[in-house]
């Protein structure tokens, strides 16, 4: 049995951001750059999707997703946004092994007690050649009140990523980083402070805070930042840091 940790009211401060934040979104658009690289096999499951603010930005973008999410209201929210959606763990969705073209686990595997187990049963219920496609945070020097809020189990290294996809089964195709305006802002607000006991309260005021639309030049500014972001990755095809690790698995 998969021993998960997630906070009981994380769906639900999310729900109140992630249409109109400007993470959620970035790393959307990181995830398409991604899979127009490494294209999906459809459906996607998504699993872990949440209230499936990654499914419906794959499915504007013609890749049929579907949402397999244990937190009834994230289901509940995945299909007001007109996904398919159901509310089980990868385990007892009844999946048959070597069935699955395609996995997506979008900021999971860190919620998993055992990640690497969890990523084999995940690469059982692939077909040959099928693809998983990851999102984790990154750095442990990283580590704040916010990791502890999540119940996050660790962050990763793309490197570290890479050898625990390798150690279970997978043939890596990427390992990258996104967000590579990050760590130096999460490291002096979050890291330090909590090391010196002053985190600052993890309340849903700060959350919106953190993911609001920024205005005037700072909005403008961090918009021309993660287009130069996502420029540089088309062009190198990885990027050398940053706060979370992207990675694609592929079967063999």
């Amino acid at each position: 049995m998969t021993s998960v940790e997630y906070p009981e009211t994380g769906h639900d401060w999310c729900a109140t951001v992630e249409d109109s934040s400007w993470w959620f979104r970035h790393r959307n658009r990181f995830l398409l750059e991604v899979m127009r690289r490494f294209p999906p096999t459809p459906p996607l499951y998504d699993v872990g999707g949440g209230n499936g603010v990654v499914a419906v930005a794959l499915e504007k973008s013609g890749i049929h997703t579907v949402v397999v999410e244990p937190g009834a209201a994230g289901v509940q929210r995945a299909k007001a946004r007109g996904l398919e959606a159901f509310n089980a763990t990868m385990e007892g969705a009844g999946f048959t092994p070597a069935s699955l073209g395609s996995i997506g686990m979008f900021d999971v595997v860190e919620h998993i007690q055992d990640g690497s187990g969890f990523l084999q049963r995940a690469r059982a219920l692939l077909k040959p050649g099928g693809r998983i496609y990851l999102t984790v945070p990154a750095y442990r020097f990283l580590w704040s009140a916010e990791d502890d809020y999540a119940h996050h189990f660790r962050r990763y290294t793309a490197r570290g990523m890479r050898h625990t996809l390798e150690g279970s089964g997978f043939e890596v195709e990427l390992a990258t980083y996104m967000f590579a305006l990050l760590p130096l802002p999460i490291l002096l607000m979050r890291a330090i402070p909590y090391r010196l006991g002053r985190a600052r309260p993890f309340t849903p005021e700060g959350v919106r805070e953190d993911h609001g639309n920024r205005k005037g030049f700072s909005r403008a500014a961090l918009d021309r930042l993660l287009d130069l972001e996502l420029t540089t990755f088309r062009t190198l095809g990885r990027l050398p840091f940053g706060a979370s690790v992207v990675a694609v698995g592929r079967k063999p």
